[in-house]
């Protein structure tokens, strides 16, 4: 497979830094540029070695690159993609890494309309608790899925060629559309992630060393990043919000039979989640 040219990463923190570490590892880009907002920030990709240089000037990294992927908090995205098109040459591709789709999709391709840049939307399910380039990885993405959500506007070329980058990378690629993303991850992460702060604030303080795996594994996503979730919810509100009235209807369901201290009904609410779980495999 030819290599993807000159790839620049716009946030090369877990994500992005997991990808450069792909990339260079497979020997699938001839250069990976890594843009950063400062010199620390530079310093900490640089060190860790998820790119092959950095800089702070995103025009001229978008200029030299053949594929731009913009990992970045969702609130961000449109407005880089909008830079990056300014700056790259006709031809050149732009992809992302945000865990939403419906807006973005929307403000990106009206913003490339017409402009000779072509944009996929991706979405890489591999996300941990962890952030920075230090907890990158080169395998991140192996065995996992990632969502590519193409429009009327995408690029048939531009399509296959991020596909491809995906797949290079151990990745199962599932198309979707913007739309059905949206509501298929508000429930299976989006809500998730308030569910898990919501326990964990619930808990008790001076009850913490109370706590084993069960409490711990659930909790486990509500130690991300609340500047990063806080946009994720606010730009799903909707979908989150239907995700989260169906759990609160299973929750009361469970409450119900526990408080009418029905066995049978407990049995059952807990053997559907066990199923449920795992069918899903360890």
């Amino acid at each position: 497979m030819a290599t993807f040219g000159v790839v620049a990463i716009i946030g090369p923190g877990l994500i992005g830094g997991s990808i450069g570490l792909g990339l260079k590892a497979r020997g699938l880009a001839d250069r990976v540029v890594g843009v950063v907002r400062s010199d620390r920030s530079a310093e900490r990709a640089v060190q860790a070695g998820v790119v092959d240089q950095t800089t702070q000037d995103l025009a001229a990294a978008a200029a030299e690159a053949d594929l731009t992927i913009v990992c970045t908090p969702v609130a961000d995205v449109p407005a880089h993609c909008q830079q990056v098109a300014a700056a790259a040459r006709s031809g050149a591709i732009i992809t992302d890494a945000g865990s939403t789709k419906e807006r973005l999709v929307a403000e990106v391709d009206a913003t490339l309309a017409g402009s000779g840049v072509k944009f996929v939307g991706s979405h890489p399910l591999a996300g941990d608790h962890k952030s920075g380039p230090e907890s990158a990885r080169a395998e991140l993405l192996a065995g996992r899925v990632v969502v590519v959500t193409p429009t009327d506007q995408t690029d048939s070329q531009a399509l296959s060629r991020v596909c491809e980058l995906w797949t290079a990378l151990g990745a199962r690629v599932e198309p979707m559309s913007p739309v059905d993303h949206d509501a298929a991850l508000a429930r299976t992460s989006h809500a998730p992630h308030v569910i898990a702060t919501a326990l964990a604030n619930a808990t008790p303080e001076d009850l913490l060393g109370l706590t084993g795996g069960g409490w711990r594994d659930t909790t486990r996503v509500a130690a991300g990043s609340p500047t990063l979730w806080r946009d994720i919810l606010l730009d799903n509100p909707q979908a989150t919000l239907a995700a989260l009235d169906a759990f609160s209807q299973q929750l009361g369901r469970l409450q119900q039979a526990i408080a009418d201290h029905d066995r049978d009904a407990i049995y059952r609410c807990l053997e559907e989640g066990k199923l449920r779980r795992d069918a899903l495999g360890s």
